[in-house]
């Protein structure tokens, strides 16, 4: 079944950049200076918007396609769970990035560092939902 091949292949690269974010970057960005701090954290979050966006569109796009196909409703769950990704960062994580992105670099102060540290916690439910994904796509093929 190559949609659902497909579907696990963007779930699980999506989890695991989320899951790098959380591990390697964030704690990283933490070690820096505000200033630098806050610097870091724009360019990568755009960057980061656009590609985990796109891995969370076109996995659960497969997932249902392989939902179709096959008529497995076990398909459904992980697309549904990489597809939460999209309303959970609109309403759950936006306001936090919307004022991220409003600060200044030469404001940054203990304001953002907090409100980066908010944001690494946020972002955690993000990697939680791509690993879920995942699984629930390997259950699919199993």
């Amino acid at each position: 079944m190559i949609a659902g091949q497909i579907a696990l292949v963007l779930a699980a690269a999506f989890g695991g950049a989320a899951f790098y974010i959380n591990i390697a970057e964030q704690p990283a960005r933490l070690g820096l200076d505000d200033k630098s701090m806050l610097k870091e954290w724009k360019p990568s979050y755009a960057g980061g918007f656009v590609m985990q966006g796109s891995l969370a569109v076109a996995s659960a796009s497969m997932g249902l396609a392989a939902a179709w196909l096959t008529k497995d409703w076990r398909w459904v769950v992980g697309a549904a769970l990489i597809l939460a990704n999209w309303p959970y960062t609109l309403l759950g994580m936006m306001p936090t990035n919307n004022k991220l992105k409003a600060i200044a670099e030469a404001d940054a102060g203990p304001a953002s560092r907090s409100l980066i540290e908010s944001w690494g916690r946020l972002h955690a439910v993000r990697t939680t939902l791509g690993i879920a994904a995942t699984l629930a796509y390997l259950w699919a093929l199993n």
